[in-house]
């Protein structure tokens, strides 16, 4: 555990993660300087909260306060390449990421997880697989819990699962998982590593730390992508791939078989799962491939796959209204994502498309048109909202009937007067909720909301689905996880 008594930080951000590294800092005793470069009434009751503390909470900043500071820990929206952090590097002033620090603090191995897709159920996937083999462990990071707050959590714990994206890795130094596993690179994020290369070096740095005795768990796909970059993984690797049947865990129609030396033959068939989908059947596969490294029983891994259910605003059923499903899969916030999403979709009639799409949010450098033989297959008509839907237009319309529209509320309207019978209105946005909503739970939510008014205010019968313990709905479609 690294010392923090008596040092002077800087917490750059007060969202969930700054607020979190800002309160595990305090309890350790170092002088805290907090700061955002916004100011509203939620920020400015955490900054009051904060100040109870003894933070010093700067709001409404463009550059960092003036005093020399020990390191300083920066959010996830932080870029690498604003004014801020570059101020503070010629000041050579370290700039680390929550995550790093939350890890410099925690006494227990972790299992970290990263990928374009699939990193949240795979997490999920893995801390039920290890909590039904009697191991004790929590989900953290990218996933919604800040590592900084549950430091003090992990001296109980077994492992640490943890969710890591490409932000939070640009800023580690000596973050080192003992199981490592990258799931997919596909494009996302080149609004802020600009390249695929960028991208697929961020997400490398999850490896960078490791030791020849850790893991590398790692798609061949992706491994293929880090070797062209030169990019060299320093730990022991299992392979996995639903396409290629060289991987050392691969899919053969609906099972999933291990060409792993004493680890030889079928693993588990998906038909007894809740999970449908290649890329399915690589989170289950990622997450075998740590069971195996942990040592855990092969049946207690296979009981623990089969009772998972996904969560919500991954392809969730939301209800059927007149024949016309409503599909809520929010968090399909990259082009791979949605394309995922709509070979899933059921066909009414082979030929012929019955998706009405409703896709838009905020730009992440995506290059839209990739997607357009699909739409031309499967989409009906296109609904698009968000900073991003004159782009789409642009380039989407010459594959698929576009409309521009102003809400949410005013898509599934739309989508379900131009639908029939058979037909699906999917929301698959493609593109981040921040223009208009806080994330992407909030946006799958309120598409929730309009398609339950418009329930209300249909005459026809409804069949829908209702939620599981938990709040998650069930669904008869095959979930995407991103």
């Amino acid at each position: 555990m690294f010392r923090l008594q008596d040092k002077d930080v800087l917490v750059i951000g007060l969202a969930l993660s700054g607020a979190a590294a800002a309160r595990l800092l305090v309890a350790r005793g170092a002088r805290v300087t907090a700061m955002d470069n916004s100011d509203t009434p939620a920020l400015r009751r955490e900054a009051e909260a904060l100040r109870e503390l003894g933070v010093r909470v700067e709001l409404d900043l463009r550059l960092a306060p003036a005093g020399q500071f020990d390191f300083a820990v920066a959010s996830p929206g932080v870029p690498l390449d604003s004014l801020l952090v570059k101020d503070l590097r010629q000041r050579e002033i370290p700039v680390i990421s929550e995550l790093e620090l939350g890890w410099q603090q925690a006494v227990c191995l972790n299992i970290s997880i990263t990928g374009t897709n699939g990193k949240t159920t795979t997490t999920e996937l893995v801390e039920h697989m290890l909590t039904h083999c009697h191991k004790r462990t929590l989900a953290a990071g990218n996933i919604g819990r800040p590592l900084c707050a549950i430091a003090d959590e992990t001296k109980q714990l077994d492992y640490l699962t943890i969710e890591v994206s490409s932000f939070q890795l640009e800023t580690i130094r000596y973050f080192r998982p003992v199981v490592a596993v990258l799931l997919n690179i596909t494009p996302d994020h080149l609004d802020r590593h600009h390249t695929m290369a960028g991208y697929a070096r961020a997400k490398a740095r999850i490896f960078e730390n490791q030791q020849p005795f850790d893991w590398a768990i790692v798609q061949t796909e992706a491994l293929a992508q880090l070797r062209t970059l030169g990019v060299k993984v320093p730990s022991k690797v299992i392979t996995f791939s639903a396409q290629n049947r060289r991987a050392d865990i691969h899919l053969d129609r609906s099972l999933i078989i291990s060409r792993i030396e004493g680890w030889i033959g079928p693993l588990i068939d998906l038909e007894k799962t809740h999970l449908r989908g290649p890329h399915n059947a690589e989170n289950v596969m990622a997450a075998l491939a740590v069971g195996r490294v942990l040592r855990l029983p092969l049946e207690q891994m296979v009981e623990a796959i089969a009772s998972f259910q996904p969560g919500a605003h991954r392809c969730e059923l939301i209800a059927e209204i007149n024949g016309i499903k409503f599909v809520n899969d929010s968090k399909a916030t990259n082009l791979d994502a949605v394309a995922k999403a709509l070979q899933t979709m059921p066909v009414a009639h082979p030929g012929e498309p019955n998706v009405l799409l409703v896709a838009g949010g905020r730009d992440k450098g995506l290059d839209y048109h990739d997607l357009g033989p699909l739409l031309a297959q499967r989409v009906k008509h296109a609904f698009l909202l968000g900073e991003t839907r004159e782009k789409l237009r642009a380039s989407w319309s010459l594959f698929t009937p576009c409309t521009l529209v102003d809400s949410l509320l005013e898509a599934v309207n739309d989508a379900a007067r131009t639908a029939a019978p058979g037909d699906v209105v999917l929301l698959s946005p493609a593109c981040s909720s921040f223009d208009l909503f806080r994330d992407y739970r909030h946006r799958g939510e309120v598409f929730r909301q309009a398609v339950e008014q418009l329930q209300r205010t249909s005459n026809g019968g409804v069949a829908v689905v209702a939620p599981t313990n938990g709040g998650v709905r069930k669904s008869n479609l095959e979930p995407v996880s991103q």
